[in-house]
């Protein structure tokens, strides 16, 4: 119950919908003769709902909002006649409403103090490997635009955005001798490296938001192919979770077209084919024509060309999601 709430807190529009509903609700109810007991209620959701929808207005305007409510009951409930009936109606109402405004405020606050954490970690990360240093916010961005593209919920777009960042968590733990390696690994090096997502996962699990998130599901499964091939697990189709699904496909389009100690990145069109030739073996067929969409035309490559030539080039503390 508590996740869902939080759910919902992250999605502010809802409360200033439910707060012009409940306000038309009690219109309906008061001419349908409901006795003014029954409506006091929907007076104070209302109240409720107007300070989290609302809780990043000015001052005057929560307070000016709040009045019309109490207008609106002064109105509505004839045992309210006297002045300071009014008043004592008008403190109540914007302690209820300033209480709502904090609470939103303090989940904002949790939320942001988060994804700072996150970019902690993140920077730590790529402060190893120059090479890579960009490579975890390109990824995070990369993904969320698949996701947007997919027209999926803002909340999982978000949690996607988290995870790329974290998604290579786990190579703290891996020495620097086999990450700059600028040749071939050996099977051995291979065998270390590929048990980066569980350490990452190891790393985070007791992060409860990451796991109801979705966000361990990306540390630890970024690597499963699509055709079972993949690792630590060899899941295969759909038993690999959406986010990771995701994150496979921008983590291997970062890694092709970025440039690395090894060797140069790859042109925008030789990756593009790669990935297409990999649909439905190493990525998810559904996710691969989402991501393909993105270049579908020649105006539209330039622009995430440009794109990614901005990314590459920012520093990860200009980061919000």
């Amino acid at each position: 119950m508590c996740n869902q709430l939080n759910k919902w807190l992250g999605i502010p529009s809802y409360f200033r919908f439910g707060f012009i509903i409940i306000l038309f609700l009690i219109v309906t109810f008061y001419y349908l003769n409901f006795h003014e007991d029954q409506l006091y209620i929907l007076f104070i959701i209302a109240t409720v709902f107007l300070g989290i929808g609302y809780y990043d207005k000015s001052a005057w305007f929560l307070v000016s909002l709040t009045s019309v409510v109490v207008i609106y009951r002064f109105i509505l409930e004839p045992g309210f006649t006297t002045f300071a009936s009014f008043v004592i109606l008008e403190v109540c109402y914007l302690i209820i409403m300033f209480v709502s405004v904090s609470l939103m405020k303090s989940n904002q606050k949790i939320k942001n103090d988060e994804l700072e954490t996150i970019l902690a970690l993140t920077k730590a990360l790529d402060s190893r490997d120059s090479y890579t240093s960009n490579h975890s916010q390109n990824v995070a961005i990369y993904a969320k635009e698949i996701a947007k593209k997919m027209k999926l919920p803002k909340q999982v777009i978000e949690s996607v955005y988290k995870g790329g960042l974290l998604h290579d968590i786990g190579k703290i733990g891996m020495p620097e001798n086999i990450l700059l390696k600028p040749g071939k690994l050996s099977l051995e090096e291979y065998t270390i490296i590929k048990g980066h997502p569980v350490i990452g996962y190891e790393m985070i699990k007791h992060v409860s938001e990451f796991k109801n998130d979705g966000i361990l599901d990306i540390v630890l499964y970024h690597h499963e192919r699509y055709d079972g091939k993949g690792y630590p697990k060899g899941l295969m189709g759909e038993e690999i979770p959406l986010v990771a699904r995701i994150m496979a496909i921008a983590d291997s389009f970062d890694a092709m077209t970025s440039k690395r100690v090894y060797r140069d990145e790859i042109d925008l069109e030789a990756t593009l084919k790669e990935i297409q030739k990999n649909k439905g073996s190493q990525f998810d067929p559904e996710i691969t024509d989402a991501f393909l969409s993105l270049f579908e035309n020649e105006q539209k490559k330039i622009a995430i060309t440009d794109q990614m030539k901005y990314y590459k080039n920012r520093t990860l503390s200009t980061w919000v999601g």
